[in-house]
């Protein structure tokens, strides 16, 4: 029913004594009755009387409500009495969920199956998507599987970024970037309420890099959050476990965006800073993503929203994060937030495709692969911004003791553009003057030269025998790059 239509859809159950509606209900024990009531979020009838056994049958119904079809009586007697009365409920939404259920279902199907359904739930049809662009596409959910998970991703217009997260699931909420504020995002300090990361899953900034004025106590209590789950306005700090979803538009293509700034020019300046973006588990590359076309739509079978939406809330419970240790390693030279970042992206994923938490050596190592992929990405842009911060090497050994190397799409397509200002564009300039000299590329470096006779030279902790790296020599007041390659 339409809320404009509250006061004459009384009226019709005064008139005929009882009348059927569908309306969204939730419930809330009346402490002083000692009894259970509903409200009408249409209708706006509240504090009415629900049986205790339709209640427990529908738990939903106290944590947030559920939409239902619903039999309300009117009955007019004593004055003190309630005259509205619900002889009867049934859910649209699921009211239960059989987690048990749906994980037994799920050994029913091979992985590439399991991926066409969720694929085909989303809304797509899966026959005309790589195995990537699917892969791409179920990243967008990992924020509802996963507890405090902050992804980013930005792309052209037309790829149906903010589609999940304002129709896919009730516990979601899409909300326009330019609109954000401290008070409607975490606390008002004023009445003392919680925001929406104390009532939503997933909160999800729409247009975010087209902001143009940012409230900059708003960034600081955001970086808190999302480095820590928690948040202070006035004297008391509080938790959450809201993720946060970033999504923007790029007015550039890769290339260009390479060859000139880094992948996360779009952003609004006050969130272009190295500490918030080092907050990020994962960048989706929206650029690969493809563009809505009516023939990407599916015709085929696939989840009801509501039920998978609530699957994917019961697995936000689990933590699958290191299933992958059995057989592989990550690199040592990882910061604790890169860590994070792969771990909780891989665990998100393992979560959608293997809710029974195995997988095969093969499966885990394409979904780690990818974990790694999105983080390095935000890493490697970090760089960019912040020279002071390390660079390090994303990979992962093997239970045989073999290096892999991770590498983005983007950097294996335009790898000169990628490594801009590491490999071909110059040396330093000396202390006296503007002296530029062309220096070979990696692929150019001369022989391997023992580490132990660079004594003169300043190189990353990260050196390994068997790669090239660049390094910074110093003879006297000069001072230029050269490439070597570490034995």
């Amino acid at each position: 029913m339409h809320r404009g239509e509250a006061e004459l859809i009384k009226s019709t159950i005064r008139d005929r004594g009882r009348h059927r509606v569908i309306d969204k209900i939730s419930v809330v024990l009346d402490v002083k009755r000692d009894m259970h009531t509903a409200s009408f979020s249409n209708l706006g009838l509240k504090h009415v009387p629900i049986d205790d056994r339709t209640v427990k049958a529908n738990e939903k119904l106290l944590t947030g409500g559920v939409w239902c079809m619903v039999d309300v009586e009117y009955s007019a007697g004593d004055v003190s009495e309630d005259p509205w009365i619900i002889s009867a409920l049934r859910p649209i939404q699921l009211g239960q969920f059989d987690s048990a259920r749906y994980v037994a279902a799920r050994q029913e199907f091979s992985t590439d199956e399991w991926i066409d359904l969720l694929v085909s739930t989303i809304g797509f049809d899966p026959n005309k998507l790589s195995p990537r662009a699917k892969l791409l596409q179920l990243v967008r959910l990992v924020p509802f599987v996963e507890r405090n998970y902050n992804l980013v991703e930005l792309g052209p217009k037309g790829t149906g970024k903010s589609h999940v997260y304002s129709e896919f699931s009730p516990h979601g909420t899409l909300i326009s970037g330019g609109e954000v504020t401290a008070a409607k995002l975490f606390v008002n300090n004023a009445s003392g309420g919680i925001g929406l990361v104390g009532y939503w899953d997933v909160v999800a900034f729409d247009e975010f890099a087209g902001q143009k004025r940012v409230d900059k106590t708003l960034v600081d209590i955001m970086k808190n959050y999302m480095a820590n789950k928690s948040f202070s306005r006035g004297t008391q700090t509080q938790t959450a476990e809201a993720s946060m979803v970033f999504i923007g538009n790029t007015s550039r293509p890769v290339p260009t965006m390479l060859a000139h700034s880094d992948l996360f020019e779009a952003l609004p300046e006050s969130y272009h800073d190295a500490a918030y973006l080092d907050r990020i588990h994962h960048y989706l590359p929206g650029w690969e993503v493809e563009i809505i076309r009516r023939e990407l739509f599916t015709n085929g079978y696939g989840f009801v929203v509501d039920y998978l939406a609530e699957a994917l809330r019961h697995l936000r419970g689990l933590d699958f994060s290191d299933r992958y240790a059995a057989d592989f390693t990550l690199s040592e030279q990882i910061s604790q937030r890169d860590r994070d970042g792969v771990r909780k992206t891989f665990s998100g994923l393992m979560k959608l495709l293997h809710p029974g938490g195995s997988a095969t050596p093969d499966e885990v190592e394409a979904l780690l692969r990818f974990a790694i992929e999105g983080r390095k990405r935000v890493k490697d842009q970090i760089l960019r911004i912040d020279s002071t911060m390390d660079a390090v090497t994303f990979g992962y050994t093997d239970a045989a003791g073999t290096w892999h190397d991770v590498a983005t799409r983007e950097e294996l397509d335009y790898p000169r553009l990628y490594h801009r200002g590491e490999e071909g564009d110059a040396d330093e300039e000396d202390s006296g003057g503007g002296l530029r000299r062309r220096f070979p590329t990696a692929q150019a470096c001369p022989p391997a030269v023992p580490q132990s006779s660079l004594r003169t030279a300043r190189t990353s902790r990260n050196s390994s025998p068997g790669s090239s790296t660049f390094l910074t020599i110093r003879s006297g007041t000069r001072t230029r790059r050269s490439c070597f390659r570490i034995s």
